[in-house]
């Protein structure tokens, strides 16, 4: 077989292990999380955390292991949706270490936007380096299907699926390089959702308007 000329890597994360967060983890992720979002400086008034964090399916990569998350939060402001991630490093025997966390908000909520069929967040966590010059950025992506009959997730860079997870309680995580850069066109990161037949549901860009 011939050299491929745009070597992307594929799969790059390990796939969930142990699936949506609960309990007493559950509760030790929300005090990183709670502490990530006391930090964010323009965070509008009045607004708390409530007692149930909605968690995603952890996946791993780049030696620590990645948890989104998102809650609707009411504010003086109105309700707001925060949402961020927890990190951390699992040795191969032994308690999780090493907690970190990052936490931002919008205003801009699925239930004010009936047309949306996938409600996206997304956040660099990394950065791939090629060969010359080329990179890209790796990318935490986590969601939720808003179209009935979605079973698993894709992300696909220009057709080419990078990473793939079934959707569990209606949530999904992903991992995948976006917005190459040193391969001529732009090409950015497109997450797909697939029913139990293989039809195509729904498709985002991270940089739908």
């Amino acid at each position: 077989m011939a050299p491929n000329p745009r070597p992307i890597p594929h799969f790059i994360a390990d796939t969930t292990q142990e699936g949506i967060p609960h309990g007493r983890f559950a509760e030790r992720l929300k005090e990183a999380f709670a502490t990530a979002c006391k930090a964010i400086e323009d965070l509008p008034a009045g607004a708390e955390l409530p007692a149930e964090i909605d968690w995603f399916p952890e996946r791993a990569w780049g030696g620590r292991t990645w948890v989104p998350c998102s809650a609707l939060v009411e504010s003086e402001e109105g309700t707001l949706e925060v949402f961020g991630h927890v990190s951390y490093v699992q040795p191969t025997e032994g308690e999780p270490a090493g907690f970190a966390a990052k936490a931002d908000f919008t205003d801009v909520l699925a239930q004010d936007n009936p047309d949306w069929r996938i409600d996206l967040n997304d956040d660099v966590i990394g950065r791939w380096r090629g060969e010359n010059g080329r990179a890209g950025a790796v990318t935490l992506v986590w969601g939720r299907p808003l179209v009935r009959g979605a079973v698993a997730a894709t992300a696909e860079l220009d057709a080419e699926t990078v990473d793939q997870e079934e959707i569990s309680q209606d949530r999904f995580t992903l991992i995948a390089l976006d917005a190459l850069e040193g391969y001529g066109d732009e090409v950015f990161l497109e997450v797909k959702l697939w029913s139990r037949r293989a039809l195509e549901l729904a498709a985002e860009s991270l940089y739908a308007a």
